[in-house]
């Protein structure tokens, strides 16, 4: 998939400062993302990463872009596109790999594997790799901790990492050898994924398993031994709920378990009526 759709015959729009990438293709692309919705600026972060998509950043020219399609300040675009993560401000390299450096991954090797990559890589956080391949930084929290510690390469997951692991990685995307997730999905180019993460599918959403074995340990182990949810209705109440919930839990939760809510009248509590543990 080429990383830029646009035509030789493509003009570039106003906005542009000669450098953008941004095209009257692009444009037309972002008004086809405002008019999937009911409401155009429900777009915007698709249309955010389509700018991504095609200049490699989050440029003042794409929120201009953005700004324009859907009736919207400048100051509002930039609002969004700073408060996300997702959305760089900087040049990403062709891959952007995060390591995830949260409680769990950290504590089982995500500090070490991040330290290792930086001196490899000889880049600090949030940096890209002088060739312009790689760009690294920590994540938080990958919502992976079955697998930690876990990295992810333009957003897909690659599980039980170690740092010698981290560091053959990285060296194969830099040589340009085709690298696959454990999950199954081959790794595309940053352009690439963002275009996908844009609207604009590549055909590949079912490449490699939906779950690997540690997400599905519970389901497994719930087929072993015949376990079933109960047999209740989302309205609640009946015998179903007196079968599955305690006495306890069906009244509900306690006033003295409630901040600020004391049993009795339902007036404010004085000091003088609270007991000290």
């Amino acid at each position: 998939m080429a990383e830029n759709h646009a035509t030789a015959t493509d003009k570039q729009v106003p906005y542009s400062t000669g450098d953008s990438k941004i095209t009257e293709t692009t444009i037309a692309e972002m008004r086809e993302l405002a008019a999937r919705y009911p409401v155009g600026r429900s777009a915007l972060l698709p249309m955010l990463h389509l700018v991504q998509s095609v200049e490699g950043r989050v440029t003042p020219e794409g929120i201009e872009a953005c700004a324009d399609v859907l009736g919207l300040t400048g100051a509002e675009v930039s609002a969004v596109a700073t408060f996300y993560t997702m959305y760089k401000r900087r040049p990403v390299g062709d891959y952007h790999v995060g390591v995830c450096t949260n409680t769990l991954c950290a504590v089982m090797g995500g500090d070490l594997i991040f330290e290792r990559l930086k001196s490899h890589l000889d880049v600090g956080n949030d940096e890209t790799t002088e060739d312009g391949k790689i760009t690294l930084e920590h994540l938080e929290c990958n919502a992976a901790c079955d697998y930690a510690p876990v990295m992810m390469v333009n957003w897909e997951f690659f599980d039980d990492m170690t740092p010698e692991s981290a560091t053959q990685l990285v060296d194969d995307l830099r040589e340009g050898t085709e690298v696959k997730s454990p999950r199954g999905a081959t790794i595309c180019t940053w352009k690439e994924a963002e275009r996908v993460l844009a609207g604009f599918p590549d055909g590949r959403a079912d490449e490699g398993p939906t779950g690997g074995k540690a997400t599905l340990a519970g389901l497994r182990l719930a087929r072993e031994r015949n376990w079933t949810a109960p047999n209740g209705s989302h309205g609640g109440g009946g015998a179903a709920a007196e079968q599955t919930v305690s006495p306890e839990a069906a009244s509900g939760p306690r006033p003295e378990d409630q901040p600020g809510k004391e049993s009795g009248t339902g007036s404010p509590a004085t000091p003088d009526s609270r007991k000290e543990d």
